[in-house]
């Protein structure tokens, strides 16, 4: 694959995890009727939800930034962990976080090969 192609693919995979972040740390400050009962579900009051969608657009932004992206990724795959974590304790479907942070993975190792590197040795 030449470095073009995997320069688009990269930041196509990047814009809809910014789309899907974004908008899930917008429903977290608008409190729709739909987010307000999953987390009343959870035990999660409105300025704990409102702290995770700072976490959340914070997380999203260190990630679109070439020069933070590594950074993001990390604190992307912690959320998204977390995510898993609440799910699986409350018996809830994970199957939709699970595969968020599987992308999440493919597009940091496309964005940033110095990934592969470090993980596996190979340039």
């Amino acid at each position: 694959m030449s470095d073009k192609t995997r320069n688009i693919i990269g930041w196509i995979l990047a814009g809809l995890l910014g789309f899907v972040f974004i908008g899930s740390a917008m429903s977290k400050f608008t409190a729709s009727a739909e987010s307000l009962a999953a987390i009343t579900k959870i035990g999660l009051n409105t300025t704990s939800f409102a702290v995770i969608g700072v976490v959340e657009l914070i997380s999203i932004t260190l990630f679109l930034i070439p020069r933070t992206g590594i950074l993001g990724t990390l604190l992307l795959v912690a959320y998204m962990g977390g995510a898993i974590a609440t799910h699986l304790e409350h018996g809830e479907p994970f199957i939709a976080q699970a595969v968020i942070e599987a992308i999440v993975w493919i597009t940091a190792v496309i964005r940033f090969p110095e990934l592969t590197t470090r993980f596996f040795g190979k340039k």
